[in-house]
């Protein structure tokens, strides 16, 4: 039986935000609202939703770049808070979105992979330099790039750049924020592939964060659909697209274009915009654009609802 790799049990992220004139009254965005979910070894897990339903919050969370205001988040098996702060940055690692902000312009791409090695002594500065030229060799580019800027590089070299120096400390998780959304279609397609080599080479786990469905579905074992701040649906990937429940996902579905134009799809109705995560509506937060919502959903939020073994559903449909 698989074991997972990191488990979060009802964690909460909320930011206060100043009003009126005089800034007295207060606000909270309710970036991440009450989440628990697992990641197993070995797998790739696929986090889906619109923009600003807090999937890059949860993102900073899982690797301790920020902490939640409640609940737990366990990596093997131990709270985050039970590890040593600077050992929780070698085994948990994270792809960031825009390979041009990420990588420092001022150094070399050799410093930027080894410094994780410079800092924790991993090794002689010859050993560091050899271990630099393997990695960038692994991702695709050619040891005497570790000599040159970032500037010097495409995006989808950038980003083979960044994945380097996530694996540059043998990491057990890295977590990938949107990490091919600023590349050309045709790079895209590249870096998922190196992201599936690297996992197999380094028998990685990932999170890997996304708006784009088609491409969360090339890379994901598993997926869990977000909307603000809380999980609607998780499933493995297959049964996920073929069968999805919420109401939420089969719109997410809906939306993805086939090209093919003697496809018809089923047309599904979305009403209004997005609430707002500062005042998010009562019961299932979904109820206010959803074409199948009850009277129920206005005042109930919907329980946890493993429909079938692995298939669970936040909606008061099931």
């Amino acid at each position: 039986m698989t074991s997972n790799i990191l488990e979060i049990k009802n964690i909460k992220r909320h930011y206060p935000v100043s009003g009126g004139i005089l800034s007295l009254s207060k606000a909270t965005i309710k970036a991440v609202n009450d989440i628990s979910l697992e990641v197993k070894s070995g797998e790739t897990l696929g986090l889906v939703g619109e923009s600003g339903c807090g999937k890059s919050t949860l993102a900073r969370l899982l690797t301790g770049l920020e902490a939640p205001d409640s609940g737990t988040i366990f990596f093997n098996g131990k709270p985050f808070q039970e590890w040593d702060s600077s050992k929780i940055g070698t085994m948990i690692q994270m792809v960031f979105q825009d390979p041009y902000s990420s990588l420092n312009p001022r150094q070399k791409v050799g410093n930027i992979i080894s410094e994780g090695m410079r800092i924790h002594k991993t090794g002689s500065r010859k050993e560091i330099s050899m271990r630099v030229e393997e990695l960038l060799v692994q991702v695709g580019m050619r040891p005497e790039h570790a000599k040159r800027y970032p500037h010097e590089f495409s995006g989808g070299q950038r980003q083979r750049i960044a994945i380097a120096r996530a694996i540059a400390m043998n990491p057990d998780l890295i977590v990938c924020d949107e990490p091919v959304s600023a590349l050309d279609v045709s790079v895209q397609a590249q870096v998922l592939n190196l992201l599936k080599k690297i996992q197999k080479e380094f028998s990685l786990s990932y999170v890997f964060i996304s708006h784009d469905l088609s491409v969360v579905s090339h890379i994901s074992d598993r997926v869990a659909v977000m909307y603000l701040g809380k999980l609607m649906e998780i499933a493995p990937t297959e049964e996920l697209y073929h069968n999805p429940l919420h109401p939420y996902t089969q719109i997410l579905l809906e939306a993805v274009p086939i090209p093919d134009p003697t496809i018809q799809t089923a047309d599904i109705a979305i009403m209004g915009d997005i609430p707002s995560p500062i005042a998010p509506p009562s019961g299932c937060p979904f109820h206010t654009r959803c074409p199948k919502a009850m009277d129920v959903c206005k005042n109930n939020q919907p329980v946890r609802n493993e429909v079938k073994e692995g298939h669970t559903v936040f909606c008061h449909l099931y």
